[in-house]
């Protein structure tokens, strides 16, 4: 796979790149799970970053890389959905989005403008009603928020419905992209400064092995990733899916793990990373749905998936 980006991308990730200088660093004195500001949704609103996916010389594939360049700075906002998943509804649908999964809370609900409703085996999209959510106090990164009831919607065609899963899974692995990067970015920087036995942390061959797996796993997540906001097929959306919520389940394991102590604080940064991701391995229903997913889009061969 080549993703070497054009005149145009690279112009286009230099400017975010320079918006994003001014997130890069969390507050000396936050002690809470959920870093936002406002401020930073604004330029990006500003930029026109939010319709990057819609520009032939830009694409799904910047789209993909931006999710995956935000998703690193322990400041959180509304972004996967917006770039990737709102260029593909027909319609004119104003952002915040966010996903309402069988009536559970989820991520920015409460702020939206759009909800996308999973039912079963219905997608419906919906103008969040005045009053309809409400937040939600959680250990996740994320403000999250809930419907106050059962909200009624129209199922979209299983056409529509499957476009908008799958783009679901491309935003899902992009972020976790991101996430993985710097959580493993952070853990990195304590291996290397804090000292055991008179030698760095990170020295120990043991500790070695297991953060170069990591790092396979954060690297293979990225490249997937990309893959589906390329080709925006159901297979390759799938694939990564489930191979960043694999990858996330067992990497915030190992980091939290190297970092002591430490690690289980609201006083060192890890969590503005490792509990969004923490988040994202129970979104569009887990591991499981998307081994399914992969079976039925990549296993399966035409007569079988006509017969389901």
């Amino acid at each position: 796979m080549d993703f070497s980006p054009n005149p145009d991308q690279i112009a286009l990730n230099s400017a975010l790149d320079k918006l994003a200088e001014n997130f890069k660093t969390p507050p000396t004195d936050f002690r809470r799970f959920a870093l936002l500001d406002n401020s930073l949704d604004q330029a990006l609103e500003n930029g026109g970053f939010f319709e990057a996916a819609n520009i032939p010389e830009l694409g799904p594939v910047s789209a993909a890389m931006m999710v995956e360049t935000l998703a690193r700075l322990p400041y959180t906002a509304e972004v996967a959905l917006s770039m990737l998943v709102r260029p593909q509804l027909e319609g004119d649908w104003p952002r915040p989005l966010a996903l309402v999964e069988n009536g559970r809370p989820g991520r920015f609900v409460a702020e939206a403008a759009t909800l996308i409703i999973l039912d079963g085996d219905q997608v419906g999209l919906l103008s969040a009603p005045a009053g309809a959510t409400v937040k939600v106090e959680s250990l996740f990164a994320y403000p999250m928020g809930k419907t106050k009831e059962q909200l009624a919607f129209t199922p979209l065609d299983n056409t529509q419905a499957s476009r908008i899963r799958t783009w679901l899974r491309v935003a899902l692995s992009a972020e976790v992209a991101g996430l993985l990067q710097s959580a493993l970015d952070a853990a990195t920087e304590h291996l290397r400064l804090r000292k055991q036995f008179g030698r760095p942390l990170g020295s120990f061959q043991a500790v070695q092995h297991r953060m170069a797996e990591c790092a396979v796993l954060t690297r293979g997540v990225r490249l997937l990733a990309l893959q589906a906001a390329w080709s925006g097929d159901a297979g390759d959306a799938a694939v990564a899916a489930l191979h960043a919520q694999e990858s996330a389940s067992r990497a915030v394991y190992d980091l939290h793990q190297f970092m002591g102590a430490m690690g289980m604080t609201l006083e060192f940064p890890l969590h503005l990373w490792t509990y969004r991701l923490k988040a994202l391995l129970s979104e569009l229903n887990g591991r499981s749905a998307q081994a399914h997913a992969v079976s039925e889009y990549c296993f399966l061969d035409n007569s079988e998936k006509s017969d389901d």
